[in-house]
């Protein structure tokens, strides 16, 4: 792939259009402070990649609503919580496909699809600024603390998975980080997963979180995060 440099990570919320390309799957859920690979090889979506390279660089990644198999080559519902995220490094083969960076940089909300004017979907989206609920009974610190634990007691093992995470959490990040990595990451069915990215309160989050690693068995954690960390390559 093209080399990038910090700078390839920087979004200006100020200078977004409020128009996404959509670039819609059925199994992944994507978030803000993640690096997702990505391989684009329908002719739809190499034409949305090579307008966003010629541009602002963006895509949203929005996953399909159930029930897409039926209309898979035309528009089927998406769910109306997407991440818009920034190409930072892409790779052409010879026969056109592509591999690719995308990063995730902000939650959106889908307003309204766009017409098809082109072969890829577009849409006018919001840029959702993330909040805490008046309401919470959690300080942020308490939170970042029960997270980190959580974690370690139901991913004890010493596969490479957790430890990655476990180094990443050690780092003192961010809450919002801390939660966007964890749900990202481990293994929680696609309906979880975009309930988390839908979820713009950082403290519920973590408390929604937090449920979820308490409710799983150990054992159930560790083997499906043992497939793998960061997640493989998605396709189209």
């Amino acid at each position: 792939m093209n080399s990038w440099k910090a700078a390839d990570l920087h979004f200006d919320a100020d200078t977004f259009s409020g128009v996404a390309r959509l670039f819609p799957l059925p199994n992944l859920v994507m978030y803000p402070h993640v690096m997702q690979p990505l391989h684009i090889f329908e002719s739809r979506y190499r034409e949305m990649l090579e307008d966003a390279l010629a541009t602002d660089r963006l895509i949203a990644m929005a996953l399909l609503e159930p029930g897409w198999e039926i209309d898979y080559e035309s528009r089927p519902p998406v769910a109306r919580y997407a991440c818009l995220g920034k190409i930072v490094t892409h790779h052409r083969l010879q026969d056109g496909r592509y591999n690719l960076l995308l990063m995730g940089v902000g939650r959106i909300r889908i307003v309204e699809e766009l017409p098809p004017l082109r072969s890829f979907r577009q849409a006018k989206v919001e840029l959702l600024q993330e909040t805490y609920a008046s309401n919470s009974t959690h300080s942020v610190d308490e939170l970042q603390r029960e997270l980190l634990a959580v974690f370690e007691r139901h991913l004890p093992c010493g596969c490479q998975a957790p430890e990655q995470l476990q180094e990443m959490f050690a780092q003192h990040l961010p809450l919002s980080m801390m939660t966007d990595l964890a749900a990202y990451a481990l293994p929680f069915g696609v309906a979880l997963k975009q309930r988390l990215l839908a979820e713009c309160r950082v403290d519920v989050r973590a408390q929604l979180l937090l449920e979820h690693l308490e409710s799983q068995s150990s054992r159930e954690m560790v083997g499906a995060a043992a497939e793998g960390f960061p997640p493989p390559f998605s396709v189209n």
